[in-house]
Order: C-alpha cells, then sequence, then structure tokens
C-alpha cells in the first residue's frame, strides 16, 4: 500500500477524494492475441470491511489518504464514521520546517516514508509565531500583539480562533502550550506571559492563563511577581501539569542560576495555589532548553554550556524528569554534533511519543532521535537550498490525525 505514495510529493495531490465510476466487483480482460480471457476480482468482494478497517489502521497516514482515492468502497471506509480513528494506534510525528525568515511556507517531513510534502498551513502569517501541538491539534500564537490565537488540524486543514486571553497587553515574554485529550478531543491552552516591573529590571510580573475548550474561556490561574527570574517562550503540558522554563535576570555569566524550572498543576481549581507553583533546577548549565512531552513524560533537550564560557554550545543532552529528579537519556554524539556545521548556543527542538527532532536555525538539517531504539539518524534531504546567508529555518513536530477537529 504505501508504494502508492512512491510516484508524488504533492500534499494536494494526497488530499483528493475520490470521483471515479461505479466500482464493479468482478470484470474480465482479454490478454495477448491468444484470447486468453482473466478473470479479476475486486478485492472489496474478499475483504469484509471490518478487515479493511483494520487493515487501513496499521498504514502511514499519508498511505490512508492516497488509499482513499482508490475507489468508492476504500473512500468510504475511510471517512465514515465506523472508522474508529479514536483507536488507531499513535502516528509517528510529522516534522514541519519553516523555510523563510519570515514568511509561513515549508516542508512536513514524514519520518516512515522518509517523504518531505509541501504543505499550506492555515491561520499562521510568519514563521516566528508561538507554535504548540498536542494529539493532532496545532495551536497557533501572534508574536506581535500576541493576542491572535488558532487551533487547526494541518492535515485536514479544519481551524478555529479563539478567543483573546487576559492578562497585560504586549507583554515582554509569552510562551504557548495545549493539551489534547486524545478520547474525549476536549484541550487545554495555556499562556504565559511575563512583562517587566516599570524601573525594575530584576522583577518581572508572571501570569498564567487557561483556556478550555469545553467551557469556550479563559480563567487566570496565577498573576504573581518573580524577584530575580522572568518567563521565557519554552513551556509544555504533561499529565496535567504545566512546565515551563524561567531565566534569570541577574548579572551576565552567571551560568549556574541562567535557568530553572517552574512547575504549575492546572488542574488545581481553588483560588490560592501558589503552593502549586514550584521550581526545580535544570540538570546542568544550559545555553537554552526545549521542553518535550513524550508519552505524558517531561523531557527536556538541552545545549550544554562551556563552564568558562555559557554562551557557547559544547554538546546537546537530553534528559527526562522522573520522580522530580532528572535523569539523563542520551547526548547527540559527536559525528552528529559536527553535523550540523556551525551550531549556534539555541537551537530547535519538539517531539512527541518516541520521536525527538533537532535542528540547527542557521540550516536545513533535521537529526531524529528514537528513545524507544535509542538510535540517532539525519531525516532525508529537505528539497529547500540556502538561499542567502542570513536566511534562518525552524519547526515544530505534530502528530497526523484525520478525526480530530478544532
Amino acid at each position: 500500500m504505501s508504494s502508492l505514495m512512491e510516484s508524488d510529493k504533492s500534499w494536494e495531490s494526497l488530499s483528493a477524494s475520490y470521483s471515479g465510476s461505479k466500482d464493479i466487483e468482478r470484470k474480465h480482460v482479454s490478454e495477448g492475441n491468444n484470447g486468453v480471457t482473466v478473470s479479476m476480482v475486486s478485492l472489496d468482494s474478499i475483504l469484509p470491511d471490518d478487515i479493511l478497517d483494520k487493515i487501513f489502521s496499521f498504514l502511514p497516514i499519508a498511505s490512508i489518504i492516497r488509499a482513499a482515492s482508490v475507489c468508492k468502497v476504500w473512500y468510504h471506509i475511510i471517512h465514515s464514521m465506523r472508522f474508529i480513528w479514536a483507536n488507531k494506534l499513535p502516528q509517528k510525528p510529522w516534522y514541519f520546517m519553516f523555510t523563510s525568515n519570515e514568511a509561513a511556507a515549508g516542508y512536513a517531513y514524514d519520518p516512515v516514508l522518509r517523504k518531505w510534502y509541501n504543505i499550506d498551513l492555515p491561520c499562521i502569517e510568519k514563521s516566528n509565531w508561538f507554535v504548540s501541538s498536542s494529539n493532532g491539534l496545532v495551536c497557533f500564537m501572534d508574536n506581535d500583539s500576541r493576542s491572535r490565537i488558532f487551533v487547526c488540524n494541518p492535515i485536514i486543514r479544519d481551524w478555529k480562533r479563539i478567543l483573546e486571553p487576559p492578562g497585560v497587553v504586549f507583554p515582554d515574554y509569552s510562551s504557548l502550550a495545549i493539551s489534547v485529550d486524545r478520547s474525549s478531543h476536549r484541550y487545554t491552552i495555556v499562556v504565559i506571559k511575563s512583562k517587566q516591573v516599570p524601573d525594575d529590571f530584576s522583577q518581572w510580573d508572571f501570569s498564567i492563563h487557561r483556556y478550555n475548550s469545553e467551557r469556550k474561556s479563559w480563567e487566570s490561574s496565577i498573576n504573581m511577581v518573580l524577584p530575580g527570574w522572568r518567563g521565557g517562550d519554552e513551556s509544555v503540558i504533561c499529565n496535567g501539569v504545566l512546565y515551563c522554563l524561567i531565566h534569570s535576570t541577574g548579572v551576565a555569566g552567571n551560568a549556574d542560576l541562567r535557568h530553572r524550572l517552574m512547575m504549575y498543576d492546572i488542574s488545581v481549581t481553588t483560588p490560592h495555589v501558589s503552593s502549586m507553583l514550584v521550581t526545580k533546577p535544570v540538570p546542568c548549565s544550559l545555553t537554552c532548553g526545549r521542553l518535550i512531552n513524550l508519552k505524558e513524560r517531561l523531557v527536556m533537550v538541552g545545549g550544554i554550556a562551556k563552564y568558562d564560557k555559557p554562551d557557547i554550545i559544547k554538546g546537546i543532552g537530553i534528559w527526562g524528569l522522573d520522580a522530580g529528579e532528572w535523569v539523563e537519556v542520551a547526548r547527540v554524539p559527536h559525528r552528529f554534533f559536527q553535523g550540523f556545521g556551525e551550531l549556534d548556543d539555541v537551537f530547535a527542538s519538539s517531539g512527541t511519543e518516541d520521536l525527538i527532532f533537532i535542528q540547527s536555525y542557521g540550516a536545513t538539517g533535521l537529526l531524529v532521535f528514537d528513545m524507544s531504539q535509542k538510535q540517532w539518524k539525519w531525516s532525508a534531504k529537505c528539497p529547500v537550498t540556502k538561499r542567502f546567508p542570513l536566511q534562518l529555518f525552524t519547526g515544530f513536530c505534530f502528530e497526523p490525525r484525520l478525526e480530530i477537529v478544532s
């Protein structure tokens, strides 16, 4: 079935619906000049629909979409309510790479078929917007006013705009996180805002705002002042707990106090929740940190800083938070680290299920780490070349699904 995908990299061609003539269960074809007639039997007349359902459930998402254009029967099975997509095994995440500094154009990488597809994302206008994804949905927030928020399924191009969040307007720093329940498809969006207290660089207003898709409303959970720390742009939700990285406002070069992890239980509904807001040191001196939800386990990918030069990256590590303690999972092998070429102190990294993607902002090379197999490999080459020295690239990953809507 996956051979259906070999001839075309256009996502639009995969999404085309079936428009052929009525199916014929059996037809006779004459071969050659000897008059021999061969009887061809449709696969649909041999296999019952429930068996076809099962077969389709094991296919990669791109093959499923292409299969829907084969015949009316397959199209009906794939798009009907009988096909229980909620029970389908989680798909390997795709990675969408923005291929320009400003526009939101780019390609999505399928690690199963090792192919790149040219996909137009709905809603998003610029590549520097905030992005978060969970269980098939992707959430976008603009980087200007930080009040325009959209939720979409990039595979079926379903989307909606969310009410503007409360809190301070035009914050200095913001982060975005979304968590989608796999069975009910309800979701929670969290926006964190941080703004400097006037005339005091060491103190920052810090607030957390939650959106509930069932109630279609926002509520503000935390509104406080952080002395000596400010919010950043990195946050994620795992098992009902919000994790975000906060940054020191102390003397530059103090690497030991550069980052901390803040944890907050977003399921708490009591009015006094400051006791639920705790912080924890990161495992080592980092140039940057990226927070990832892998099967409801918090994983951090970080640039390991040189001891005497905290702005210089000497390696990339992966840690998991287990029972409140950091456990080192892996480090990028030196040969792969060198493969990035000139790597700045910050980089893009995201993941879901068992896969982690790491990408330099300065090139299209995409490194994939399989947590279950402990294997590193480069993706297939992205069909984009760098056109000018200052061209930047970034990206995010998402789980491709057909059944979930915003």
